[in-house]
């Protein structure tokens, strides 16, 4: 059955009332998103393999703060080094930092026809994940997706807030099909918070921190997912 037509709706409940306020009756318009595209791609911490591979045969029982000097010459952005516990040997950690913005008055220019109410009702359908290409030559950690305002693009900054969970990808592989997003507890609810405040554009986010150690490849190549986000909303 086709969805209610938002703009006409509105015209008929002005028309009808005389008085300016918009009826709660308005409801059921999608709020699908266009598809987020995020990648994993090891060129963007730009290893150097040797240096690397000699922060990961480094001794550091005696000196854990080499690791951190190493890691220096190893990777250019986005990495530390740190001395590993049960091994006393240096690992890598390369962080993953993906985010895009979402800006639902220009994504669904429909909602510029309610433009007086401040906040919508806001149902989310389903949020699905793919991956679409992946030479990887590494499994991917668990990723997890946040939202957060629009100033924030870093996962670990406390007003990011953990919606869902991407299983961990092994190296090589794509899914066949949209995967469901698994919900954190009150990732729901987040999501729900920031989409119904529909004016203020907001950030998705996808983090976490890769590990190589010594029984590890180097990262090379390049993962391509995308995130699709499902919803429908009313007055």
């Amino acid at each position: 059955m086709p969805k209610p037509d938002l703009r006409l709706s509105l015209l008929t409940v002005l028309a009808a009332s005389g008085c300016g306020l918009i009826s709660s009756d308005v409801t059921n318009f999608d709020l699908t998103l266009p598809a987020k595209d995020f990648s994993i791609d090891a060129t963007r911490w730009q290893l150097d393999p040797t240096a690397a591979d000699a922060l990961l045969m480094t001794d550091c029982s005696q000196a854990p703060a080499a690791c951190m000097t190493a890691a220096e010459a190893a990777c250019a952005e986005s990495c530390a080094g740190t001395c590993s516990s049960s091994t006393n040997m240096c690992e890598l950690q390369l962080d993953v930092s993906l985010y895009q913005a979402i800006d639902l008055v220009t994504e669904k220019p429909e909602l510029k026809a309610i433009d007086d109410e401040p906040v919508i009702k806001v149902e989310i359908d389903s949020v699905n994940y793919e991956v679409s290409s992946n030479s990887l030559n590494v499994d991917t950690p668990e990723l997890t997706v946040y939202v957060a305002p629009m100033s924030v693009m870093n996962p670990k900054d406390p007003q990011a807030k953990p919606i869902g969970v991407i299983p961990a990808v092994p190296a090589g592989t794509t899914t066949s099909s949209p995967q469901a997003l698994m919900f954190t507890p009150t990732g729901r609810a987040e999501l729900i918070a920031m989409m119904s405040s529909y004016k203020t554009p907001f950030n998705i986010i996808v983090g976490s921190t890769l590990m190589v150690t010594s029984s590890s490849e180097i990262p090379s190549g390049k993962l391509d997912a995308v995130v699709y986000i499902k919803a429908h909303a009313g007055l």
